[in-house]
């Protein structure tokens, strides 16, 4: 029964119609065939056999093109665009002349990835731009770099973190390449896209530059609504670089020889605030300034040698036609003095006038930025110190680096603003007076003695120290200028910071370490002269006491250290640039320190000791180091001239027979040699020796001066100085 059942309802189904359901569509037969077919592309750009590929372009292993890397670096796949930077590196090291022929080409592929959202194509671009930017000329990079800081400066202010820090990260690397052009137009008075930079550097610190009621007094407003918190790392990356950012802008000068630098920027600039006003400063300053580097159209016009000189009467630089000049209606009642005054005053009252506005404008925008940083910079150090001047424990490298940064950037502004008498303020002094009270506890700043021994870590406390001593000196010598005793800080702290700074200077002038566990270590170049303001600072403080002791006499220590110096070190140029200016500076009119040569019997006799070492460092220096033989020869001709109270007849006996081996040697065996002066190929320097030296020997005894004499015409026999040396020795004679 159950099998004739089941047969009855097959044979039904087949002629039983499905019942229609709602909402269910029609079935659709069970022998209905799907015809319905899917097809996958497969694209071959790289592969195509339409397209015939250059056979002589250049490949890398994988035989990609210059073009096909460029395709790639378009793609989707970070890997893809991280390989592709790869295979212009590759391709570029083995084709180098590939680089300028298609630097606009690569430039506009690359800086769309300055701000691509892959750490790994971002960190890849960095590597590439560090290896590739010093290959190129400056000439050749200059004109694409508006397009990579367009981009850069984007990324600066993208809404992800670590693409603004990254971005950071490329302005290093413009920086050390065209700082010129990164800082062109910072404060925002010309095109440029430094301000932009710099607005972005204040952004992600989330600080500004604008004010609020009050304009320059007014509180700070932020200008940057960014609320993300820097992690430490992240900070050290933007303080450094802000750092690097402010130096170049701030001593940036329209020609990097140092000749041309600014009085106000150069080396010794501390001496400015014992003068009267700017313009005697660089009078006295252009004196020792080396010119036998200069184009032949910039060099001063040689003058016929004095015997002396009046110290009132500037003939250095009364240059003016006086056949030129009616003198009909002149009052004849003024003194050279007064004239040489009022020729200077007019030669520069046009300047003056002209750079006046500009020089408040920045002056103005430098003050504003110092006072926004300020809180920034002075929290970071705060949150840091514990870490760094804790002596029981290693610093943490971001710590400390950010420590060094933040005064860095201290530094660069307060140097700049500080330097210029007019652009001084209570708030700036008020603020740096501040740092300082917060560092001098920890001062001088030393690594662990018990931990492991890092050149880094120890050159890093070393240049804290400097900044230290240099922002000290800063605050005393623009007090000293503004005469600002009403100041709210007690005269006691002062005086605190101004012992410190004195007995760390001392022991580094002298070599001594700071501590039993760390050994000392001669002075650097660099270092010596940043501590120039320094050492004025305290030498024109000691001056006025009596009562100095032998083992923190800072005269003594400079003395000692600049005998100790070898002539070819590369910290004997500034050490003799400091103390040539150091001894003329009681023999300069419009001088009003308080600091005079020979005040005592024994600082004298170690200006002695170091005035008769001189003819030794030119003799050695011979040619390898023109500039300093320049300044040397033209500060004993300046201190004979002027009658020195250092010129006496004993110290010219003194010079007048160590300078004879430097024109003529006397060799025992092979007889009469010519001496370094020989080496000299500038005309103008030749004839400054033999100035310096019948200054010298006019001020000798008339008995000490032959073998001198005979040295000099030996030296200049056959020569153009021949007739000129017996020339100026006749004047000698005739004065006498």
């Amino acid at each position: 029964m159950p099998k004739a059942t089941k047969k009855k309802k097959e044979k039904a189904a087949d002629f039983s119609k499905a019942k229609l359901k709602l909402g269910k569509g029609k079935q659709l037969p069970t022998n209905q065939v799907d015809t319905s077919f899917k097809a996958r592309s497969i694209a071959l750009p790289t592969q195509s056999i339409a397209v015939e590929n250059d056979a002589s372009a250049p490949t890398t292993k994988r035989r990609l093109t210059f073009a096909d890397l460029l395709a790639h670096l378009k793609h989707h796949n970070s890997g893809v665009k991280k390989d592709a930077l790869s295979g212009l590196r590759e391709l570029f090291d083995a084709h180098p002349e590939l680089v300028e022929s298609s630097l606009t080409q690569l430039v506009s592929a690359c800086v769309r990835l300055i701000g691509d959202e892959d750490a790994n194509v971002r960190r890849a671009l960095l590597s590439f731009f560090i290896w590739l930017f010093p290959r190129i000329p400056i000439k050749n990079l200059a004109p694409h770099s508006s397009m990579l800081l367009l981009f850069t400066t984007s990324a600066q202010t993208h809404i992800f973190p670590e693409i603004q820090i990254d971005a950071v990260r490329f302005l290093d690397v413009y920086l050390d390449i065209i700082p010129d052009v990164v800082v062109s137009g910072w404060r925002g008075e010309r095109s440029g896209h430094g301000k932009r930079v710099l607005d972005g550097y204040l952004s992600i610190l989330c600080t500004g530059t604008k004010f609020g009621e009050g304009a320059d007094t007014g509180p700070p407003v932020a200008t940057s609504t960014a609320s993300v918190m820097l992690s430490t790392a992240s900070k050290l990356v933007v303080l450094k670089s802000l750092s690097k950012f402010l130096h170049a802008a701030l001593n940036s000068t329209s020609n990097g020889n140092e000749n041309y630098a600014s009085t106000s920027s150069g080396p010794t600039w501390c001496f400015s605030s014992a003068f009267a006003d700017p313009a005697a400063y660089s009078a006295f300053d252009s004196q020792f300034r080396p010119t036998t580097r200069l184009p032949s159209d910039a060099k001063p016009p040689l003058r016929l040698w004095q015997p002396e000189v009046d110290p009132e009467d500037d003939t250095e630089h009364f240059v003016v036609d006086l056949k030129s000049v009616e003198f009909e209606n002149a009052d004849l009642s003024y003194t050279l003095k007064d004239l040489s005054d009022a020729i200077s005053s007019l030669a520069h009252n046009d300047s003056l006038q002209a750079s006046s506005q500009l020089s408040d404008l920045h002056g103005n925008y430098e003050a504003r930025l110092a006072r926004t940083l300020h809180p920034v910079l002075l929290s970071n150090i705060l949150d840091s110190s514990p870490s760094v001047f804790n002596p029981g424990s290693t610093p943490l490298p971001t710590d400390l680096g950010i420590v060094s940064a933040a005064t860095n950037i201290y530094h660069s502004l307060y140097k700049a603003l500080l330097t210029r008498a007019d652009s001084n303020s209570n708030v700036i002094l008020d603020n740096l007076q501040q740092v300082l009270d917060r560092m001098s506890p920890h001062f001088p700043f030393r690594p662990n003695p018990l931990a492991r021994r890092e050149i880094q870590v120890e050159q890093a406390f070393q240049e804290l120290n400097v900044v230290f001593c240099e922002l000290t000196s800063l605050l005393i010598l623009s007090q000293t200028t503004q005469q600002a005793t009403s100041r709210k800080h007690s005269v006691k702290a002062i005086q605190t910071q101004i012992s410190q700074v004195k007995d760390f200077v001392t022991q580094l002038l002298r070599g001594v370490p700071s501590s039993s566990q760390l050994v000392g270590r001669p002075i650097a170049a660099q270092e010596y002269t940043a501590l120039l303001p320094t050492l004025w600072m305290l030498l024109n403080s000691d001056s006025t006491d009596d009562s100095v002791d032998e083992d923190h006499d800072v005269l003594g220590a400079v003395l000692d250290h600049a005998l100790r110096v070898s002539s070819a070190a590369a910290a004997k140029r500034p050490t003799i640039n400091f103390l040539v200016r150091l001894v003329l500076l009681d023999t300069t009119p419009r001088y009003g320190g308080t600091f005079k040569v020979g005040q005592n019997a024994g600082s004298l006799q170690k200006f002695e000791q170091w005035l008769v070492h001189l003819p030794k460092v030119v003799w050695e220096l011979g040619d390898t180091n023109v500039p300093c033989v320049e300044v040397v020869l033209r500060f004993l001709l300046r201190l004979f001239q002027r009658r020195s109270p250092l010129a006496r007849a004993d110290v010219a006996t003194q010079l007048c027979a160590r300078l004879v081996p430097y024109f003529t040697i006397v060799h025992p065996v092979r007889g009469a040699l010519p001496g370094p002066f020989a080496k000299l190929d500038d005309p103008i320097l030749r004839r400054l020796a033999l100035d310096a030296a019948v200054s010298i020997s006019a001020c000798a005894p008339a008995d000490t001066r032959g073998p001198l004499d005979a040295s000099v015409r030996q030296a200049v026999e056959g020569s153009d100085q021949a007739a000129y040396w017996t020339e100026v020795t006749g004047s000698v004679l005739r004065s006498r």
